[in-house]
Parts: structure tokens; C-alpha cells; sequence
């Protein structure tokens, strides 16, 4: 079946089975590989993507759900070639070790910079439930709280 899906700020219409998440539209039909396949339960948060402007984990949203959303992958965070705010911040704090997780953090707190511009430390905690193997979780704040000021 065929379903349009506005990806990055462009339309694409696929033809996958509707019960197909998210997660496997974006890395095997589009070539988006940024997005992570990380625990296939939505709790680890590397396939962290916003759909109409919300963070969502797309390992488990099925595409038949989101014929017609807007979705945001990392490869579409930046605009003009410019990092986002969030992605500086995250160089500059030097946030990952492994970098696994990554872009699934990067997407959940640019979400909440979005809805919370200056977040409070419980807020950041609230929202970033992204799972680090590597533990980077105090320069995650850091990251955030430097992106808050920028």
C-alpha cells in the first residue's frame, strides 16, 4: 500500500506494508541511516525523529498511522547547512563517546528546547529518557542547557 510521508521537507509517497514502523521506512526505503535501531521497544530512544514537530520513537510507529505527517529526521535538523543549536552544543560539551545514541538524544532535546526554551534540570531529566550505554548523561545537560543560551 502506498502512503505520503513528508520527510526532511519532502514528500515522499512509499510503498511498504502499513504495519512497517517508521523506523525501517526512513533507513531501507529512503537511505536516512542517521536514526538508530536501537532496542525495537521504544525504550532505548536512538530512533528518536519528531512527527509533527513532537519527539517520537519510530521503532514502533507503524507507517499506516502517519500517512500525511510531517517527520524530522537528524539528517533534517539543521537548516542553510548550519548546525542546530543543539547539535553545536552537543560538540562543544563533547556529549558523545560511542555516538550510538546520538542522534535520537540530539532530536529529543532539540524537541524539548522547542516546547521548553530554558528547561529546568528536573524538566531535562523529565524529558530526556534516552538510554546512554556510555553514561554521558552530565554532559547531556551541559549540552542542553548551553543550547538553551544560544
Amino acid at each position: 500500500m502506498a502512503f505520503n510521508i513528508t520527510v526532511n521537507g519532502m514528500v515522499h509517497t512509499v510503498d511498504v506494508d502499513g504495519d512497517t514502523p517508521l523506523l525501517w521506512v526512513l533507513r531501507d526505503t529512503l537511505g536516512l541511516t542517521g536514526t538508530k535501531y536501537g532496542c525495537g521497544i521504544a525504550e532505548c530512544g536512538a530512533c528518536t525523529v519528531h512527527v509533527d514537530g513532537v519527539a517520537q520513537r519510530s521503532c514502533t510507529l507503524a507507517i499506516e498511522d502517519l500517512d500525511g505527517s510531517e517527520i524530522t529526521t537528524i539528517e533534517g535538523l539543521s537548516s542553510g547547512g548550519a548546525p542546530h543549536p543543539v547539535q553545536e552544543a552537543w560538540i562543544t560539551e563533547q556529549v558523545p563517546q560511542c555516538g550510538f545514541c546520538q542522534s535520537g538524544m540530539i532530536m529529543t532535546a532539540a524537541a524539548l528546547l522547542s516546547e521548553t526554551p530554558n528547561p529546568s534540570d528536573g524538566e531535562i531529566a523529565e524529558a530526556m529518557t534516552n538510554i546512554c550505554r556510555c553514561g554521558t548523561y552530565d554532559r547531556v545537560r551541559a549540552a542542553i542547557r548551553r543550547a538553551a543560551k544560544a
